[in-house]
């Protein structure tokens, strides 16, 4: 029986992409480079393929936030730093939040029947802030974000850490639920595809 639900934050919970577009729309404005709706797709073509090393170990979160940049300066050409750049994106970023549609009707019933906890990669600070500013921390028994745990997603010392928060939880009584096959369902054992938030009770009925 189904007893704990960790809920990945991006694209499950928030529209991070939505945030994105806005956060670099507004950094590269502050650059003074055009915010071209071709330049805003292949930073984001980019920031995942550097987010799928990090998963795969290949490069580490620091790198990660300074190279999509710098990658995207290369290519167009401009002389900027990935260090400033990612500053300002951090800074944007933190002050963008927007609930997927339905979500906050999903957590009012979730609540009252399962433990649920936010397992996130990301940075503590960017994702604090927009946790906070959505007001969605009042429906979790705690928060998970890579960064203070020392591993990412799908990685089982992320897991493990989170278990022992946790308190060491019926792993059997849990789902993870969220929008990344590499780095949220490769760390479940069996996989169930939803279309969104809202189809979690007829699969929970189900398990």
């Amino acid at each position: 029986m189904i007893d704990t639900v960790l809920l990945d934050l991006d694209d499950t919970i928030l529209d991070f992409h939505k945030s994105e577009a806005f956060a670099l729309k507004k950094t590269l404005e502050e650059l003074g480079i055009e915010p071209l709706s071709s330049i805003i797709e292949r930073y984001s073509e980019i920031n995942d393929a550097q987010w799928k090393l990090l998963e795969l170990g290949k490069i580490t979160s620091e790198q990660v936030l300074t190279w999509r940049f710098q990658i995207v300066f290369k290519e167009l050409g401009v002389n900027q730093s990935g260090d400033k750049a990612w500053q300002l994106y951090e800074n944007n970023l933190t002050n963008s939040y927007f609930i997927i549609d339905g979500t906050i009707d999903v957590l009012e019933k979730l609540k009252n029947k399962y433990r649920l906890f936010i397992v996130s990669n990301g940075t503590a600070s960017v994702q604090d802030k927009r946790i906070a500013g959505a007001d969605i921390s009042k429906y979790f028994e705690d928060i998970f974000i890579s960064q203070r745990i020392g591993y990412n997603k799908p990685k089982v010392e992320f897991f493990n850490g989170c278990f022992e928060k946790m308190n060491n939880p019926n792993i059997e009584g849990m789902i993870i639920v969220g929008d990344s096959l590499s780095s949220d369902i490769l760390g479940g054992i069996n996989d169930y595809e939803i279309n969104n938030l809202k189809e979690i009770f007829e699969l929970l009925n189900e398990i």
